[in-house]
Protein backbone atom coordinates (compact mmCIF):
# COMPACT_ATOMS: atom_id res chain seq x y z
CA UNK A 1 0.00 0.00 0.00
CA UNK A 2 2.72 2.38 0.62
CA UNK A 3 4.48 1.56 -2.47
CA UNK A 4 1.71 2.41 -4.44
CA UNK A 5 0.82 5.45 -2.27
CA UNK A 6 5.09 6.15 -3.17
CA UNK A 7 4.74 5.56 -6.90
CA UNK A 8 0.95 7.84 -6.96
CA UNK A 9 2.99 10.68 -5.74
CA UNK A 10 6.02 10.33 -7.70
CA UNK A 11 3.54 10.48 -11.49
CA UNK A 12 1.87 13.47 -9.54
CA UNK A 13 4.66 15.49 -8.91
CA UNK A 14 5.67 14.66 -12.38
CA UNK A 15 2.30 15.80 -13.95
CA UNK A 16 2.41 19.08 -11.54
CA UNK A 17 6.11 20.22 -13.08
CA UNK A 18 5.66 18.53 -16.68
CA UNK A 19 2.15 20.70 -16.99
CA UNK A 20 3.90 24.48 -15.26
CA UNK A 21 6.57 23.84 -17.77
CA UNK A 22 4.76 23.49 -20.41
CA UNK A 23 1.59 25.69 -19.62
CA UNK A 24 3.14 28.56 -22.50
CA UNK A 25 2.51 27.22 -25.12
CA UNK A 26 -1.04 27.41 -23.61
CA UNK A 27 -0.30 30.97 -22.89
CA UNK A 28 1.41 31.52 -26.39
CA UNK A 29 -2.13 30.23 -28.53
CA UNK A 30 -3.68 33.60 -26.13
CA UNK A 31 -1.12 36.06 -27.72
CA UNK A 32 -3.47 38.26 -28.96
CA UNK A 33 -5.13 38.62 -25.79
CA UNK A 34 -3.88 41.25 -23.44
CA UNK A 35 -1.86 40.02 -20.11
CA UNK A 36 -4.61 40.95 -18.10
CA UNK A 37 -7.44 40.33 -19.83
CA UNK A 38 -6.22 36.51 -19.38
CA UNK A 39 -5.57 36.61 -15.73
CA UNK A 40 -9.14 37.40 -15.34
CA UNK A 41 -10.44 34.83 -17.60
CA UNK A 42 -7.50 32.65 -15.37
CA UNK A 43 -8.81 33.61 -11.92
CA UNK A 44 -12.75 33.15 -13.21
CA UNK A 45 -12.46 29.97 -14.70
CA UNK A 46 -10.77 28.54 -11.96
CA UNK A 47 -13.15 29.73 -9.62
CA UNK A 48 -15.78 27.89 -11.29
CA UNK A 49 -13.81 24.67 -12.27
CA UNK A 50 -12.99 24.67 -8.08
CA UNK A 51 -16.44 24.59 -7.08
CA UNK A 52 -17.78 22.01 -9.74
CA UNK A 53 -14.56 19.86 -8.13
CA UNK A 54 -15.85 20.42 -4.78
CA UNK A 55 -19.27 19.97 -5.39
CA UNK A 56 -17.88 15.92 -6.80
CA UNK A 57 -14.93 15.50 -4.24
CA UNK A 58 -16.49 17.17 -1.50
CA UNK A 59 -14.63 19.35 0.70
CA UNK A 60 -17.07 22.56 1.52
CA UNK A 61 -16.94 21.61 5.19
CA UNK A 62 -13.57 22.98 5.33
CA UNK A 63 -14.29 26.31 3.69
CA UNK A 64 -17.48 26.87 5.73
CA UNK A 65 -14.79 26.29 9.08
CA UNK A 66 -12.37 28.90 7.49
CA UNK A 67 -15.14 31.79 7.50
CA UNK A 68 -14.28 31.08 11.07
CA UNK A 69 -11.13 32.48 11.46
CA UNK A 70 -10.71 35.85 9.60
CA UNK A 71 -6.85 36.11 10.36
CA UNK A 72 -6.30 32.94 7.94
CA UNK A 73 -9.14 35.05 5.44
CA UNK A 74 -6.27 38.22 5.85
CA UNK A 75 -3.65 35.90 4.93
CA UNK A 76 -5.39 34.35 1.75
CA UNK A 77 -6.68 37.67 1.05
CA UNK A 78 -2.48 38.73 0.66
CA UNK A 79 -1.83 34.80 -1.16
CA UNK A 80 -4.52 36.40 -3.84
CA UNK A 81 -3.31 39.04 -4.70
CA UNK A 82 0.81 37.78 -4.71
CA UNK A 83 -0.35 34.64 -7.01
CA UNK A 84 -2.63 37.22 -9.39
CA UNK A 85 0.78 39.15 -9.67
CA UNK A 86 3.00 35.96 -10.47
CA UNK A 87 0.14 34.70 -12.79
CA UNK A 88 -0.39 37.79 -14.86
CA UNK A 89 3.71 38.59 -15.02
CA UNK A 90 4.54 35.14 -16.15
CA UNK A 91 1.94 35.42 -18.95
CA UNK A 92 3.10 38.76 -20.19
CA UNK A 93 6.79 36.92 -19.82
CA UNK A 94 5.45 34.37 -22.32
CA UNK A 95 3.94 36.43 -24.76
CA UNK A 96 6.46 38.96 -24.95
CA UNK A 97 9.43 36.72 -26.00
CA UNK A 98 10.65 36.63 -21.95
CA UNK A 99 10.32 33.11 -21.43
CA UNK A 100 13.75 32.88 -20.43
CA UNK A 101 13.54 35.17 -17.79
CA UNK A 102 10.54 33.29 -16.61
CA UNK A 103 12.64 29.94 -16.62
CA UNK A 104 15.23 31.70 -14.72
CA UNK A 105 12.64 33.27 -11.90
CA UNK A 106 11.50 29.48 -11.53
CA UNK A 107 14.90 28.30 -11.15
CA UNK A 108 15.84 31.13 -8.44
CA UNK A 109 13.05 30.37 -6.46
CA UNK A 110 13.77 26.88 -4.73
CA UNK A 111 17.01 29.17 -3.48
CA UNK A 112 15.04 31.97 -2.40
CA UNK A 113 12.77 29.83 -0.64
CA UNK A 114 15.65 28.48 1.72
CA UNK A 115 16.50 32.24 2.48
CA UNK A 116 12.75 33.11 3.38
CA UNK A 117 12.85 29.98 5.50
CA UNK A 118 15.53 31.35 7.37
CA UNK A 119 14.39 34.90 7.68
CA UNK A 120 10.95 34.26 9.08
CA UNK A 121 10.61 30.69 9.84
CA UNK A 122 14.05 30.34 11.83
CA UNK A 123 15.44 27.69 9.95
CA UNK A 124 19.41 27.75 9.91
CA UNK A 125 21.25 27.35 6.53
CA UNK A 126 23.76 24.40 6.14
CA UNK A 127 27.24 25.23 5.11
CA UNK A 128 26.56 23.85 1.10
CA UNK A 129 22.71 25.94 1.32
CA UNK A 130 25.11 29.35 2.39
CA UNK A 131 27.29 28.78 -0.85
CA UNK A 132 24.57 27.95 -3.03
CA UNK A 133 22.82 30.79 -1.94
CA UNK A 134 26.03 33.15 -2.41
CA UNK A 135 26.90 31.97 -6.15
CA UNK A 136 23.09 32.64 -7.17
CA UNK A 137 23.89 36.22 -5.65
CA UNK A 138 26.87 36.17 -7.26
CA UNK A 139 25.78 35.52 -10.24
CA UNK A 140 22.66 38.67 -10.03
CA UNK A 141 25.74 40.85 -9.02
CA UNK A 142 27.63 40.05 -12.12
CA UNK A 143 24.89 40.79 -14.47
CA UNK A 144 24.29 43.98 -12.56
CA UNK A 145 27.75 45.31 -12.60
CA UNK A 146 29.07 43.85 -16.32
CA UNK A 147 26.15 44.38 -17.95
CA UNK A 148 24.28 46.94 -15.73
CA UNK A 149 21.02 45.84 -16.11
CA UNK A 150 18.73 43.46 -13.28
CA UNK A 151 16.88 40.02 -14.29
CA UNK A 152 13.71 41.93 -12.92
CA UNK A 153 11.09 39.54 -14.66
CA UNK A 154 12.85 36.81 -13.18
CA UNK A 155 13.21 38.46 -9.45
CA UNK A 156 9.73 39.40 -9.10
CA UNK A 157 8.36 36.13 -10.29
CA UNK A 158 10.72 34.42 -7.82
CA UNK A 159 10.30 36.50 -4.95
CA UNK A 160 6.31 36.60 -5.52
CA UNK A 161 6.29 33.36 -6.14
CA UNK A 162 8.36 32.34 -2.74
CA UNK A 163 6.42 34.93 -0.61
CA UNK A 164 3.41 33.22 -1.50
CA UNK A 165 4.48 30.04 -0.77
CA UNK A 166 5.82 31.02 2.36
CA UNK A 167 2.13 32.91 3.66
CA UNK A 168 0.40 29.62 2.34
CA UNK A 169 3.18 27.28 4.23
CA UNK A 170 2.02 29.06 7.90
CA UNK A 171 -1.69 29.63 6.82
CA UNK A 172 -1.81 25.76 6.78
CA UNK A 173 -4.87 25.06 4.19
CA UNK A 174 -5.38 22.38 2.04
CA UNK A 175 -4.63 23.32 -1.79
CA UNK A 176 -8.61 23.06 -3.26
CA UNK A 177 -10.00 25.14 -0.39
CA UNK A 178 -6.19 27.79 -0.54
CA UNK A 179 -7.13 27.91 -4.58
CA UNK A 180 -11.15 28.46 -3.99
CA UNK A 181 -11.25 31.11 -1.56
CA UNK A 182 -8.14 32.79 -3.37
CA UNK A 183 -10.07 32.76 -6.74
CA UNK A 184 -13.22 34.00 -4.92
CA UNK A 185 -11.41 36.73 -3.44
CA UNK A 186 -10.11 37.79 -6.91
CA UNK A 187 -13.81 36.74 -8.74
CA UNK A 188 -15.86 40.17 -8.21
CA UNK A 189 -12.91 42.38 -9.10
CA UNK A 190 -12.28 39.67 -12.23
CA UNK A 191 -15.92 40.33 -13.36
CA UNK A 192 -16.49 43.87 -12.85
CA UNK A 193 -12.89 44.62 -14.84
CA UNK A 194 -14.08 42.12 -17.44
CA UNK A 195 -17.13 43.80 -17.61
CA UNK A 196 -16.27 47.05 -17.46
CA UNK A 197 -13.61 46.10 -21.29
CA UNK A 198 -16.43 44.51 -23.22
CA UNK A 199 -15.34 46.83 -26.12
CA UNK A 200 -12.43 45.25 -26.45
CA UNK A 201 -11.43 42.59 -29.50
CA UNK A 202 -11.91 39.48 -27.24
CA UNK A 203 -13.15 40.24 -23.71
CA UNK A 204 -17.32 39.86 -25.15
CA UNK A 205 -17.40 36.16 -25.20
CA UNK A 206 -20.71 36.64 -26.96
CA UNK A 207 -19.38 38.38 -30.13
CA UNK A 208 -15.98 35.62 -29.76
CA UNK A 209 -15.31 32.20 -31.89
CA UNK A 210 -16.12 29.30 -30.48
CA UNK A 211 -12.60 28.07 -29.98
CA UNK A 212 -11.31 31.36 -28.62
CA UNK A 213 -13.92 30.73 -25.66
CA UNK A 214 -12.75 27.18 -25.41
CA UNK A 215 -9.26 28.45 -24.92
CA UNK A 216 -10.18 31.00 -22.35
CA UNK A 217 -12.32 28.72 -20.24
CA UNK A 218 -9.43 26.41 -20.53
CA UNK A 219 -7.70 28.93 -18.38
CA UNK A 220 -9.16 27.51 -15.11
CA UNK A 221 -8.24 23.66 -15.84
CA UNK A 222 -4.90 25.28 -17.10
CA UNK A 223 -4.28 26.72 -13.79
CA UNK A 224 -6.16 24.54 -11.02
CA UNK A 225 -5.00 20.95 -12.45
CA UNK A 226 -1.22 20.97 -11.62
CA UNK A 227 -1.88 22.71 -8.34
CA UNK A 228 -3.65 19.58 -7.12
CA UNK A 229 -1.30 17.31 -8.44
CA UNK A 230 1.57 18.96 -6.83
CA UNK A 231 -0.88 18.97 -3.44
CA UNK A 232 -1.61 15.23 -4.07
CA UNK A 233 2.13 14.94 -4.10
CA UNK A 234 3.05 16.79 -1.42
CA UNK A 235 1.13 14.88 0.70
CA UNK A 236 2.93 11.04 -0.37
CA UNK A 237 6.67 11.67 -1.11
CA UNK A 238 9.07 13.60 0.94
CA UNK A 239 9.56 17.06 0.55
CA UNK A 240 13.21 16.57 -0.08
CA UNK A 241 12.08 14.23 -3.11
CA UNK A 242 9.71 17.13 -4.43
CA UNK A 243 12.32 19.25 -4.49
CA UNK A 244 14.01 17.52 -7.22
CA UNK A 245 11.27 17.75 -9.84
CA UNK A 246 10.56 21.46 -9.58
CA UNK A 247 13.41 21.72 -11.84
CA UNK A 248 11.78 20.20 -14.29
CA UNK A 249 9.39 23.06 -15.28
CA UNK A 250 11.90 25.33 -15.69
CA UNK A 251 14.07 23.38 -17.32
CA UNK A 252 10.95 22.26 -19.99
CA UNK A 253 10.66 25.92 -20.36
CA UNK A 254 14.16 26.77 -20.92
CA UNK A 255 14.11 24.28 -23.87
CA UNK A 256 10.95 25.68 -25.41
CA UNK A 257 12.22 29.60 -25.03
CA UNK A 258 15.44 28.28 -26.60
CA UNK A 259 15.00 25.83 -29.74
CA UNK A 260 10.77 26.61 -30.40
CA UNK A 261 10.43 30.42 -29.81
CA UNK A 262 14.32 30.97 -30.18
CA UNK A 263 15.04 33.56 -27.88
CA UNK A 264 18.58 35.15 -27.58
CA UNK A 265 20.63 33.25 -25.53
CA UNK A 266 23.69 35.66 -25.12
CA UNK A 267 26.90 36.15 -22.59
CA UNK A 268 24.65 37.99 -20.20
CA UNK A 269 21.86 35.18 -19.74
CA UNK A 270 24.60 33.02 -20.46
CA UNK A 271 26.57 33.87 -17.12
CA UNK A 272 23.51 34.19 -14.46
CA UNK A 273 21.93 30.77 -15.21
CA UNK A 274 25.90 29.19 -15.38
CA UNK A 275 25.73 30.69 -11.66
CA UNK A 276 22.03 29.95 -11.38
CA UNK A 277 22.37 26.39 -12.29
CA UNK A 278 25.79 25.94 -10.57
CA UNK A 279 23.86 27.24 -7.15
CA UNK A 280 21.49 24.45 -7.61
CA UNK A 281 23.99 21.55 -8.36
CA UNK A 282 25.46 21.76 -5.14
CA UNK A 283 21.74 22.39 -3.28
CA UNK A 284 20.62 19.59 -4.84
CA UNK A 285 23.88 17.42 -3.41
CA UNK A 286 22.76 19.48 0.12
CA UNK A 287 19.86 17.94 -0.11
CA UNK A 288 21.09 14.31 -0.89
CA UNK A 289 23.68 14.23 1.97
CA UNK A 290 20.57 15.48 4.14
CA UNK A 291 18.76 12.69 2.65
CA UNK A 292 21.63 9.93 3.67
CA UNK A 293 22.07 11.09 7.14
CA UNK A 294 18.57 10.69 8.07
Amino acid sequence: MADTEYRKGVVLALCAYCLWGFAPLYFKLLHNVSATEILLHRVIWSFVFMIILMQFIGGFSKLRALFRRPKQLGVLAITSVLIAGNWLLFIWAVNNDHMLDASLGYFINPLLNVMLGMIFLGERLRKLQWFAVSLACTGVLIQLISFGSIPLVSLALASSFGFYGLLRKKVNIDAKTGLLVETALLFPVAVIYLVSTLDSATANMLTNDINMNLLLIAAGVITSVPLLCFAGAATRIPLSMLGFFQYIGPSIMFVLAVSLFNEPFDLEKGITFAFIWSALVIFSIDMLLKRRQH
